[in-house]
C-alpha cells in the first residue's frame, strides 16, 4: 500500500492519493471552516468501514442481505494528553433486514474480534467496545 500526500494552502489544507487515485482530503479540526477530515476523525472512519465491510462479507457467505447498516463511531480522548490519542472507542451497529439474530451477533463479533484489521491495531492503544442494534432492538 501507499499514499502520497499534497500540501493544497499555506494551512492544514492537504490532499491525499492512494495508488489507485482515490482522493481524500484532510484538515485540522480547529480550523474555522475545515476542508476535509482529521486524521483522528478517519481512524474513526476507518473501523467503522473495516468493520462494515467485514460485517457485509460474512453474511452475503451465508446468503444473508442487510437491508440497510450504519455504525455510529465515538472516540474518547484525554484532555491534554500528548500524544492526545484515543483511550476509548464505541462503535455503535445500526442493522436493518430480516436476519437471525444470531447470525447478526457472530458477524459482528467475529469482525470486532478476529478480522478487523482496524480495530486489532487500535485496540492495542484503546478500549474498544460496541453494541448491536438489529431492527430496533439491542442484541446481547
Amino acid at each position: 500500500m501507499k499514499v502520497t500526500l499534497k500540501r493544497l494552502n499555506k494551512d492544514y489544507h492537504f490532499e491525499t492519493v492512494n495508488e489507485r487515485g482515490d482522493i481524500v482530503q484532510l484538515d485540522n479540526k480547529t480550523d474555522a471552516e475545515p476542508k476535509g477530515a482529521s486524521p483522528m476523525d478517519l481512524l474513526l472512519r476507518a473501523i467503522a468501514g473495516c468493520s462494515s465491510i467485514d460485517i457485509v462479507m460474512i453474511l452475503r457467505k451465508q446468503h444473508l442481505e442487510l437491508d440497510d447498516l450504519q455504525v455510529e463511531v465515538e472516540g474518547f480522548r484525554e484532555d491534554g494528553a500528548i500524544p492526545n490519542v484515543f483511550k476509548k472507542i464505541q462503535l455503535n451497529f445500526v442493522l436493518k433486514g430480516d436476519l437471525p439474530s444470531a447470525k447478526v451477533k457472530r458477524a459482528v463479533d467475529l469482525s470486532m474480534e478476529k478480522y478487523c484489521s482496524v480495530s486489532k491495531m487500535l485496540e492495542k492503544s484503546a478500549e474498544i467496545n460496541y453494541a448491536i442494534i438489529l431492527n430496533d432492538e439491542f442484541i446481547n
